[in-house]
């Protein structure tokens, strides 16, 4: 049986940019998992318009 765990979940969340105004985008967030609850993020990426997939840390878009 594995203690550790690594899950992958998809939220959908408002942010801000000033040219674009108000959007959902949705944040995609690989965790560690202890037990069934997560205790640390990974990693955290969003998808674009376009289809293109970009790192959070890089976006100049704030959350609301």
């Amino acid at each position: 049986m594995n203690l550790i765990k690594v899950k992958r979940k998809t939220r959908i969340e408002p942010r801000y940019h000033r040219k674009m105004g108000r959007l959902e985008v949705g944040v995609t967030r690989i965790q560690k998992t202890f037990l069934g609850m997560p205790y640390k993020t990974i990693h955290k990426y969003r998808e674009t318009y376009h289809g293109k997939i970009k790192d959070c840390k890089d976006c100049k878009l704030e959350r609301v």
